[in-house]
């Protein structure tokens, strides 16, 4: 049996407030507003190896939200249900029984599922809380919890331990989730992405809705994938809500939304940034792709609905300017690495969710990329790169002076870090910058992972290695590395185009 526990109830009980309580995360958003939960969100808690589900309110009619919406949100609570080996029934105990808990407890007794009734806000008087109605329910003796303060919080975790039993180990040992590769999907609204999430999953796990702002946490899970060479990835998805501009934001759940996926970005291996391919690049996307770079991730750019593309070309025969669909992918190509130029060699995929066309190519492209993350380039073939970059195309002239590299060496991984000894940060442009953060990735095979350089100029150096020493060790390096295999000759450091050079 799954160790899975769902949490089930009306809106407006405290249940994400009580998920956030047991994950020990701000994990769902929290908010007065009934309907906010929709999708059903996972935890895995450690503390006890079981994975926490938080479901939307069962019977939610709200006017701002289409029917459409409720009955998906009440679909995938049906499906907590049917995954749970334990269901948690929170009711208000302020409020007291409502006809909708009485019909919900009727729904649980005939799944025939172990249920502990779960009594929330009883806070600090207890003469507030109707225990008669709660045992009328004939759901056993109810906890009394305050999902918000944390009273009787130890009680409810000894019995969802009690009523799951002991760990049943498989193997030598219990595969831990944080073993597996990390990945999320962002992007502005309604481009797909929680379509792509169940393209992968295999199932319709995720609600997929036209109308934008349907997701609004973000949600994780876990599958395996099997890559090109046979053997199996475990993997860990999070589908984020559609990240808006922060000066577009209608509300506060919207803003939380934002935050989650923010959130997600620092907490994922390799970010997708999916596109819409019938929109090109939006100013939006730009931001967003600039929110991963900030974080230092790798990022595979994914151009979602592309069947749209290919049914143009083939039935409406196209449409203007361009002559074929080859002739689209790449116009498109070019005008996306001109706005994108921040995410030198990012494996570029055309995929749709819909037909499911080359999906398979995301999920290679992240083991491919996860792989590379843990790279190690040795200092000798580091500073001949440098070098020849620096020949090729010299640094601009700044205040009269141009910047100097006299040494660089690793000094880490995910993201790769380079230590530059020069004659003054200052003197390093940001587009100069680029240019060699892309020659990097270029020569050493590593499109899509990004390259930070950590600067130590003359005033600043480690007293332990002097600046004579730093040269006699570059000029060691000239004499050991091999030569470089450019396919870009011609960039140059003044043109922004350097940054996008092929793979």
């Amino acid at each position: 049996m799954s160790r899975t526990v769902a949490i089930v109830g009306r809106p407006n009980v405290g249940k994400s407030r009580l998920f956030n309580r047991l994950a020990k995360r701000r994990i769902s958003i929290v908010h007065d507003q009934p309907g906010v939960t929709r999708d059903v969100i996972s935890a895995e808690i450690r503390d006890g190896d079981y994975t926490l589900l938080d479901t939307g309110g069962i019977g939610y009619k709200g006017i701002d939200t289409p029917a459409a919406l409720t009955a998906a949100s009440e679909q995938q609570v049906d499906f907590a249900i049917a995954t749970a080996s334990l269901i948690l029934f929170v009711i208000d105990g302020l409020s007291g029984l409502s006809s909708l808990d009485e019909k919900i407890a009727a729904m649980l007794r005939k799944s025939k599922k172990t249920v502990r009734l779960v009594i929330n806000k009883a806070d600090f008087d207890d003469d507030k809380i109707q225990l008669a109605e709660a045992y009328r329910l004939g759901l056993g003796e109810p906890l009394r919890v305050s999902a918000e303060h944390g009273r009787g919080e130890g009680e409810l975790r000894d019995a969802i331990i009690d009523a799951l039993g002991p760990v049943e180990v498989e193997g030598d040992a219990v595969r831990d989730p944080a073993q597996a590769l990390t990945v999320c999907f962002i992007g502005r609204p309604n481009v797909g992405k929680s379509s792509l999430s169940n393209n992968l999953l295999k199932s319709d796990r995720l609600i997929v809705s036209p109308v934008p702002g349907t997701t609004r946490d973000s949600v994780e899970l876990g599958f395996e994938f099997e890559g090109r060479d046979g053997k199996k990835y475990p993997f860990r998805l999070i589908d984020t809500a559609g990240i808006k501009a922060a000066t577009k934001l209608a509300s506060p759940v919207e803003y939380f939304s934002r935050l989650r996926s923010l959130d997600a970005i620092k907490n994922t291996d390799v970010v997708f940034l999916v596109l819409d391919a019938m929109d090109g690049v939006t100013q939006q996307d730009k931001a967003i792709a600039g929110e991963a770079i900030k974080e230092k991730k790798p990022i595979v750019v994914v151009v979602n609905k592309w069947d749209l593309v290919k049914d143009a070309f083939k039935r409406q025969g196209g449409f203007a300017p361009y002559k074929s669909e080859r002739d689209y992918r790449e116009k498109y190509e070019k005008a996306l690495f001109e706005k994108l130029y921040f995410t030198p060699g990012s494996p570029l995929i055309y995929v749709s969710a819909l037909s499911g066309y080359e999906v398979d190519r995301m999920l290679n492209a992240a083991v491919k990329l996860n792989r590379m993350l843990d790279t190690k380039i040795s200092t000798a073939k580091l500073n001949k790169v440098i070098g020849y970059l620096s020949e090729r195309t010299p640094p601009p002239a700044v205040g009269g002076k141009r910047f100097r590299v006299y040494y660089v060496t690793q000094t880490g991984t995910r993201p790769f870090r380079m230590k530059l000894f020069c004659n003054r940060e200052e003197k390093l442009t940001e587009q100069y910058r680029r240019y060699l953060e892309a020659g990097l990735v270029a020569e050493f095979d590593l499109a899509g992972c990004p390259i930070y350089f950590d600067l130590v100029g003359k005033e600043k150096h480690d007293p332990g290695m002097s600046f004579s020493a730093i040269r006699e060790a570059q000029e060691r390096a000239r004499n050991v590395a091999p030569t470089p295999r450019w396919k870009a000759s011609e960039a140059s450091g003044d043109d922004p185009k350097h940054e996008a050079l092929e793979d």
